[in-house]
C-alpha cells in the first residue's frame, strides 16, 4: 500500500535516508522533504567557511536537486506546527503537507538576548548561511578601519568564530580587528581543564579578549551592555549562546523534553505518536540526554532510515545505540586547532589537519550523491 513520508529538514541526522530516497520512491511510496534552504551546510566546516579555508560550495548538500531526482519532491519552506491526530505538517505560509510516516531533523536555534530595534551586523551563528553574510561583512570593515567583534557566547562556538575571524583579517590583509569574548560565568565550563588552557592560550597569543564573570544584558546599535554596567563598543556582533531545539513540538503539543526536543524512545520514535521519528538537535533522548554535537546526528544516520522503512513496508524497528565517547576537534582559525579523545588530547596544526581530513571526506561522500 502507497503511503506518504515526509521528511522535515536535509540536516545530518537525514542524510542516509536522503541518499537511499530512490529505494523508498521505488515501492510506490511518496516522499516529500521541507526545508528553508534548496541547500544543507554542513556545520562543523561553518567557522572555516567565515574564515575562507572553505568555499560555501565545498560544505553544502544540494538538497533539493537530490531528493527530485530520486522522484521526490522537496518543499522550500519552514514547518511551523504539526497536527499529529490529523497527521499533517503546516508551514509558516499555511500550505499543509499530510504524512503517514513523519522523520523530523528540525535543527536547533540560537537564542537571542535582549535587542534594541534592527541590527544590520548582529549574526547567529546558526543558520551556517548567515556566516556567509557576516564574512563579507567583516571584509568591508577590515578594508575601512579596525573595527570591534564581539562573540557573545562561552562555548566551543565562540572559540571558532574568534579564532577564524582572526584568521579572515590576517589573510586579507586588512586592518586588524579587536576581538572580544564575553563567555558568561566560565569559559568552555564543560571541558577539561586541560583543553581550556590549549584555546586559551592560542586566542591570547592573538590578542583575543576573555571576559568571564559577566553576562550580556542587552545588544544595540554599535555596543553590548554587561550585567555590571559596563558598555563595550561593537561594529560586528556574533551571538553564540548555545542552541535551543526548534519550538515545533512544544508548539505543536507533542511530548517533548526538558530542552524542547522532540522525545524520543530507544528507536528514534515519538513517546506520544508511533509514526514521528526525528534525530540530531532537536530531540531529547529520553534513556540517556546526548549533547547538542554532530556525531550523534551521524550515527542516528542508519537507525532513522531502518525505521522509516520499517514504519513504511511493515517490519521491526532498530534500537539506537549512542556509542562512547566521541572525538572532539576545535577549528581555532590559523591552521590551529585542539583535539581531544578519552585520553589523548593534543593543540595545533595536527589537530585541525585531522578535522580538516575528516570533515572533507564526509562532505565528498555525501556529495557523490549528488551526481
Amino acid at each position: 500500500m502507497k503511503k506518504q513520508l515526509v521528511l522535515i529538514g536535509g540536516g545530518h541526522a537525514h542524510m542516509v535516508t536522503l541518499a537511499n530516497l530512490a529505494t523508498i520512491t521505488g515501492k510506490g511510496h511518496g516522499v516529500t522533504v521541507i526545508g528553508p534552504s534548496e541547500f544543507h551546510y554542513y556545520s562543523g566546516m561553518g567557522p572555516g567557511m567565515l574564515s575562507g579555508t572553505y568555499r560555501p560550495e565545498e560544505i553544502r548538500f544540494a538538497t533539493r536537486h537530490v531528493v527530485e531526482k530520486q522522484g521526490g519532491t522537496f518543499l522550500h519552506g519552514k514547518a511551523a506546527t504539526i497536527d499529529p491526530e490529523q497527521k499533517i505538517v503546516i508551514l509558516e505560509n499555511g500550505h499543509t503537507v499530510p504524512y503517514d510516516v513523519l522523520s523530523c531533523n528540525a535543527g536547533s536555534h540560537v537564542p537571542k538576548p535582549a535587542i534594541e530595534g534592527e541590527l544590520a551586523d548582529l549574526y547567529t551563528v546558526k543558520p551556517i548561511e548567515r556566516l556567509m553574510e557576516a564574512k563579507d561583512r567583516l571584509v568591508d570593515h577590515f578594508n575601512r578601519h579596525a573595527p570591534d567583534v564581539v562573540i557573545v557566547g562561552g562555548g566551543p562556538s565562540s572559540a571558532e568564530v574568534a579564532g577564524n575571524v582572526w584568521q579572515l583579517a590576517t589573510t586579507t590583509g586588512g586592518n586588524m580587528p579587536r576581538i572580544t569574548i564575553c563567555a558568561g560565568s566560565d569559559f568552555m565550563s564543560r571541558f577539561p581543564a586541560s583543553v581550556r588552557r590549549k584555546i586559551r592560550g592560542t586566542l591570547a597569543r592573538r590578542g583575543i579578549t576573555i571576559r568571564e564573570g559577566v553576562y550580556v544584558k542587552s545588544v544595540s546599535r554599535d555596543t553590548v551592555s554587561l550585567d555590571d554596567g559596563e558598555t563595550l563598543p561593537a561594529d560586528v556582533i556574533f551571538l553564540a549562546l548555545g542552541v535551543k531545539p526548534s519550538a515545533i513540538f512544544a508548539n505543536s503539543g507533542i511530548a517533548t523534553g526538558p530542552d524542547g526536543g522532540l522525545r524520543v524512545n530507544r528507536f528514534l520514535q515519538s513517546t506520544q505518536h508511533p509514526c514521528i521519528f526525528g534525530g540530531g538537535d532537536c530531540i531529547y533522548f529520553q534513556d540517556q540526554p546526548l549533547d547538542k554535537v554532530g556525531v550523534y546526528a551521524v550515527r542516528q544516520n542508519p537507525v532513522l532510515l531502518h525505521n522509516i522503512l520499517a514504519q513504511l513496508n511493515g517490519g521491526d524497528l532498530m534500537p539506537f545505540d549512542p556509542g562512547g565517547d566521541y572525538l572532539l576537534i576545535f577549528n581555532l582559525g590559523g591552521g590551529s586547532g585542539v583535539l581531544k579523545k578519552r585520553w589523548l588530547e593534543f593543540g595545533g596544526r595536527p589537530a585541525f589537519v585531522i578535522k580538516d581530513y575528516i570533515d572533507r571526506k564526509f562532505m565528498k561522500e555525501f556529495q557523490a550523491i549528488e551526481s
